[in-house]
């Protein structure tokens, strides 16, 4: 018989006359699920440690949690908890009745969660021999318990340990279970629905807002002059949706490597993978789904430009598992990641390449990356933080950061001078070349205006995403757009 954790001093037997509420963990007390975090956890290190896992699991799932709880410090204070459930169980455990947790998680890590809820004064859990799932948990419970017990569970398993409760609380169960769950004839002492999963959450955990980046695979196009040639525009065309999918995909791989730090950030925590909102699995499913199609259709755009998908999604990867944690190194690889969507464009019509272009483009994307990490550092501060959680910068480095990004800033704008001088003038798709010397002069006001903001600690996390909303930026953006138009056409 597995022996129960106690939290407190106190025996099991009931106070108050009223049965002891158990609590299911998965998926009921907390919105996620304990293994799923700790595989994605422990391969986040070195994805080859896959192979160690399976092992472990060959020797059964019990022991594989415990091998788990024992490599992995996962970080149990900023789990996303079912608050609903937890304010119930609170409330029953001030009313004098006993709460504890019975969970197929190990009890290693079963214990370091039930230290975060005052509410909890037993833990019966997985102890690297025994799963307490299904049929032993009802087993161990009935032990424990035999006069009786309220339990709260979600999933089609939990149908084995309701028919030994005295009460059934359902916690975001399927319509099947709770069907099977009403037929057992058992009271139904409380119901806790969980919100569906919809396009919009999806929307969001694939960041579909961000594919407005990927409109950079269209800037050789018109540069070109070929955007009225059918065909450079289907290939253009094809490999936007190409960097859309992969660029989706790798941040749903980003999101899974990024759990901890993202749940301890000030808005990254609302991310639906971090919330708890979407499933670990699912999440991992799409983004392998994601990358397979992308990679599959960036085989139609030819060799040159499939090479160049496959070394952005190799640094992608690379960042969001290790670069992302070294300063300087990952402004840099954010520049290269944004250029290479440009070169990626360039190679889908096989025209030649500009290096002012190019160039313009890791000086830019380099100064907005910069901005990005200095609010990072400034929100840190503000929080009382000295360093920023999942980055390599700490808040004495702001100035440095500051002085970095303005310099590309104006770098990008010198560039974009010599662009002009050397590539357009020498362009025949021009009619009045001159009204592009707007550009350096708009692109001027826009990037001082971007870091007078965030100096002034007014731009979000993403001056990118920022641009899209901002209606001054819209409106330079504008500006450029009629200056490009009437050098082109008139």
């Amino acid at each position: 018989m597995l022996k129960p954790y106690l939290t407190s001093t106190d025996s099991f037997s009931d106070q108050a006359g009223l049965a002891p509420l158990v609590l299911d963990v998965d998926n009921t007390l907390i919105k996620t699920d304990i293994l799923h975090e700790s595989v994605v956890a422990y391969i986040k290190g070195n994805p080859l440690r896959i192979f160690k896992v399976f092992g472990w699991l060959m020797q059964g799932k019990a022991m594989l949690k415990r091998r788990l709880s024992e490599n992995v410090p996962l970080s149990t204070d900023h789990l996303p908890v079912n608050e609903d459930l937890a304010e119930y169980a609170k409330d029953a455990h001030d009313q004098g009745r006993r709460v504890g947790l019975a969970t197929a998680a190990d009890e290693l890590v079963a214990r370091r969660l039930a230290r975060r809820f005052d509410f909890v004064d037993f833990v019966i859990a997985s102890d690297g021999t025994t799963n307490l799932k299904g049929a032993s948990k009802a087993r161990a419970l009935t032990e424990h318990f035999p006069a009786g017990f309220a339990y709260a569970g979600d999933s089609p398993a939990d149908l084995t340990v309701w028919p030994e409760a005295s009460s059934i609380i359902l916690v975001g169960t399927s319509a099947t279970t709770t069907r099977r769950a009403l037929t057992l004839g058992k009271p139904i002492e409380a119901v806790f629905e969980r919100p569906k999963v919809g396009l919009r959450q999806w929307a969001k955990a694939l960041r579909v807002h961000q594919w407005a980046k990927n409109a950079l695979v269209f800037v050789p196009l018109v540069l070109s002059g070929m955007a009225t040639n059918p065909a450079a525009l289907i290939q253009s065309l094809i490999a936007f949706a190409v960097m859309s999918l992969m660029a989706s995909g790798t941040y749903l791989v980003n999101d899974l490597a990024d759990l901890a730090d993202d749940r301890a950030h000030w808005s990254k925590r609302n991310r639906p993978l971090a919330a708890g909102v979407i499933a670990l699995k699912h999440g991992v499913v799409a983004a392998a789904g994601l990358i397979a199609v992308a990679l599959a259709l960036a085989n139609t755009l030819g060799l040159p430009a499939l090479g160049l998908i496959v070394g952005y999604m190799a640094l992608t990867l690379s960042y969001s598992f290790y670069l992302k944690r070294q300063p300087i190194v990952d402004v840099f690889a954010l520049a290269v990641l944004f250029t290479l969507r440009i070169g990626i464009g360039i190679a889908a019509i096989a025209v030649e390449p500009s290096p002012w272009l190019l160039v313009f483009s890791m000086f830019l994307f380099g100064s907005l990356s910069f901005a990005k990490r200095q609010t990072e550092i400034q929100r840190s501060v503000a929080n009382g933080r000295k360093a920023v959680n999942g980055r390599g910068y700490l808040g004495t480095d702001a100035g440095f950061v500051l002085s970095m990004g303005i310099a590309a800033g104006m770098g990008a704008v010198s560039i974009m001078v010599l662009y002009i001088m050397n590539d357009v003038y020498a362009a025949t798709i021009y009619k009045t070349p001159v009204m592009l010397w707007v550009f350096p002069a708009v692109l001027f006001m826009w990037i001082s205006r971007i870091w007078l903001l965030c100096h002034r600690e007014q731009l979000n996390d993403d001056p990118v995403a920022f641009a899209i909303r901002d209606k001054v930026s819209i409106g330079l953006g504008g500006i450029m757009g009629a200056a490009f138009l009437w050098g082109w056409l008139i």
